[in-house]
C-alpha cells in the first residue's frame, strides 16, 4: 500500500528525516534499563534543562509516560482530578484505574480546555475512609491545539495547592504552545510538579516522550516505567532522534502553525464548508463538512489524501511533512467535491 501524498490525520503521522535517520544511525547507545545508554542520558539531561526540573526519564509513548506519573503521584485507592475531555482520562485506555488502580475524577471542561476553579474545590475529597483519597491535579497544554493561558492554569493548580494536591500537566505539546505564544517552555513547566513531553507529534522523532519533575518522583516514575514494560535496551538509537528533533524542529513549529491558518483560510472560503475560527491556535484545524465528511474521506483517500472526517467537526493537523503545496492541493481537492 503507498503511503499518502497527503497525511492530515495527526502530526503523529510524519517521518524521520533524511538528517533524523542518520544521527539515529550513528547514536552511541548502552543498555537503558541498567541506566548506561549515554544518548537517552544526554536526551533525559537536555529535557531536564530545557524544561527547569531537576530529573527526567525517557518512555517509549506519551500514555506511558502520563501512567508513570500518574503512578508516581498517587497510590493504589488515591486519586486525580482531570477534564472529562483531557487525554490522560479519555484517550489513554483507562490505564490510570486498570493499572494503577488509580481513581479519576473527571470534571466538565471549558471550550478552551481550561478547569473551573470552584468545580476543581467542589470534588476534592476530605481525608475519610468513604472516599478515594485526592492526591493530584492534572492538566493539558495544548488541549485540542488551544493553549492554555497561564492565567487560568495558576488559577486551578493555587485551588490544588490550597488543599495538598501536586499537579501534573500532559504538555505533549507543549513546545507548540510555547512557540505560539514565544513564553519559554521553562515558564509553561514551572508551575508544575510533572510535565510529559510527546517528541513523536509535532517534533518528528518516531517514538517516545520524556517525563520530567524531581529526583524522588521520576525515581518512583522509572519504577512504574519497568512495571508497566517500559524498561528499554539501546533506546539510543531513537533517543537521538528526540536530540536532534530538539535541536531542528521546535522553531520550525511556527511553519506548522502557519500552514494550519493557510487551511484554515482555504477551506473557509469553500462553500459547505463551516471552519471553527476560535479554536485555531497552533497546529490545527477544526472544520465540519456535514453529512458530506465521511464521503469525502474515502474520495480524497483515493487521491493519496488522508484525513479523518466525520458528519460533525473533525480535526486537521498540519506537520513537518506538510508543504504550503500540499494545503493548497488539498483546498483544491476538496473544492473539486464539495
Amino acid at each position: 500500500m503507498a503511503l499518502p501524498v497527503i497525511d492530515l490525520r495527526s502530526d503523529t503521522v510524519s517521518r524521520p528525516t533524511d538528517a533524523m535517520r542518520a544521527v539515529m544511525a550513528a547514536a552511541e547507545v548502552g543498555d537503558d534499563t541498567w541506566g548506561d545508554d549515554p544518548t537517552v542520558q544526554r536526551l533525559e539531561a537536555v529535557l531536564a534543562e530545557r524544561l527547569d526540573k531537576a530529573a527526567a526519564m525517557f518512555v517509549p509513548s506519551g500514555t506511558q509516560s502520563n501512567l508513570c506519573a500518574l503512578m508516581a503521584h498517587c497510590a493504589r485507592g488515591e486519586e486525580y482530578i482531570v477534564g472529562q475531555e483531557a487525554h490522560t482520562y479519555k484517550y489513554e485506555g483507562g490505564g490510570a484505574a486498570v493499572l494503577g488502580s488509580i481513581q479519576p475524577q473527571p470534571i466538565e471542561m471549558a471550550a478552551d480546555g481550561s478547569l473551573d476553579p470552584a468545580r476543581i474545590a467542589s470534588v476534592i475529597k476530605v481525608d475519610d475512609p468513604h472516599f478515594a483519597m485526592t492526591k493530584l491535579l492534572c492538566l493539558e497544554n495544548t488541549h485540542n491545539g488551544r493553549v492554555q493561558p497561564m492565567a487560568a492554569q495558576l488559577a486551578a493548580i493555587e485551588v490544588g495547592r490550597a488543599a495538598g494536591l501536586t499537579t501534573h500537566l500532559d504538555g505533549a505539546r507543549i513546545f507548540n504552545a510555547a512557540v505560539a505564544t514565544g513564553v519559554p517552555v521553562a515558564d509553561l513547566a514551572a508551575p508544575y510538579d510533572s510535565v510529559s513531553v510527546c517528541l513523536s507529534k509535532g517534533l518528528g522523532a518516531p517514538m517516545g516522550s520524556v517525563l520530567v519533575g524531581d529526583e524522588a518522583l521520576i525515581g518512583r516514575a522509572r519504577r512504574a516505567r519497568k512495571m508497566l514494560g517500559g524498561g528499554l535496551r539501546q533506546a539510543g538509537l531513537v533517543a537521538a532522534a528526540g536530540l536532534h528533533a530538539l535541536d531542528h524542529h521546535v522553531d520550525r513549529l511556527a511553519d506548522d502553525h502557519a500552514r494550519a491558518r493557510r487551511l484554515h483560510d482555504g477551506l473557509g472560503s469553500l462553500d459547505g464548508v463551516d471552519v471553527v475560527d476560535d479554536m485555531l491556535e497552533t497546529n490545527m484545524v477544526f472544520v465540519s463538512f456535514g453529512e458530506r465528511g465521511p464521503a469525502l474521506q474515502a474520495e480524497l483517500a483515493e487521491v493519496g489524501m488522508e484525513c479523518r472526517l466525520s458528519t460533525g467537526v473533525s480535526r486537521l493537523v498540519t506537520h513537518l511533512d506538510v508543504t504550503d503545496a500540499a494545503v493548497d492541493a488539498f483546498v483544491a481537492a476538496v473544492a473539486e467535491r464539495i
